[in-house]
């Protein structure tokens, strides 16, 4: 897909986020904006998928988990926006009985949602079983993960990281939102990741680094990740963004991790945000 296109189709995703949190006056709008361009590429231009029959053990196609699963708008609006249910049931975000809670779940049926996320730090183990199911299964699709890099303070990733690259899981890409900001604060100030690439590289896997608001260097680092699967190394990209990425007075500041806009700051954020495709 061309980039201008992919470009239309972040904003009207960025444009869902934001009216999603806003309307029930929670979630968390930060990093969904700022991973809304990562996610775009993913979805409408790399991703092995067929959101017209959705198969829980994803015969033959590439699976995505969200681990850092409290980004669920723009997932949401990703998975509506690409086909796997409709569109106007964004609209029912975070709304008792609707499938689309804060954070993604199974017991629902959620197309496209194949494990609940939320506690974090199990996505890269869940993805791990999976990739390592597709090779023995001889099935040629890859396995992604998108992970919070406050996120990556939970021991359990770190536990994943050596398994995958003793293992040779080579069919797994992971990726990093690398926004330097959580709930609490700056993570320098909360507790230093010190230097990501490095860590990576030192649990022996292949290490990539990317601008997240790029689309085409984006879609350059997913294609060279795609080649480089299969030499017996699990692959991370190291993805730096901003959170609130698109809304101004959401960004250099991690006070939106979890909070909401009200009306007169929704209005001011759609004012920002070019309407591409329809609201819902």
């Amino acid at each position: 897909m061309e980039t201008q296109e992919l470009q239309r189709i972040a904003s009207q995703v960025r444009r869902d986020i934001v009216r999603m949190v806003s309307a029930v006056k929670s979630g968390h709008p930060g990093g969904s904006l700022g991973c809304a361009d990562f996610l775009t590429v993913l979805y409408f231009d790399k991703l092995k998928h067929d959101p017209a029959d959705f198969k829980m053990d994803a015969p033959d196609e590439d699976v995505f988990y969200l681990s850092n699963g409290h980004i669920s708008p723009v997932w949401y609006s990703v998975l509506a926006r690409s086909g796997y249910f409709p569109v106007n049931e964004l609209g029912t975000f975070r709304k008792l009985s609707s499938r689309l809670q804060g954070h993604p779940s199974t017991d629902k049926n959620v197309p496209g949602v194949r494990m609940a996320s939320g506690s974090l730090g199990q996505g890269l183990s869940c993805a791990i079983g999976t990739a390592e199911t597709k090779k023995l299964n001889r099935d040629q699709g890859l396995v992604y993960t998108l992970h919070g890099d406050g996120e990556l303070q939970e021991g359990q990733i770190w536990e994943a990281a050596l398994y995958a690259a003793a293992n040779k899981v080579d069919n797994l890409i992971a990726t990093i939102d690398y926004n330097g900001r959580q709930i609490d604060g700056d993570l320098e100030d909360v507790l230093s990741l010190g230097n990501l690439s490095q860590k990576w590289q030192a649990f022996g896997w292949e290490v990539l680094e990317m601008d997240g608001h790029n689309m085409d260097e984006i879609k350059s680092t997913l294609d060279k990740a795609k080649n480089m699967t299969g030499n017996r190394k699990p692959i991370v990209i190291v993805m730096k963004t901003e959170m609130g990425q698109g809304v101004d007075y959401m960004m250099g500041t991690h006070k939106w991790h979890g909070s909401a806009p009200n009306e007169e700051q929704l209005a001011d954020a759609l004012n920002q945000l070019e309407e591409t495709l329809g609201d819902y």
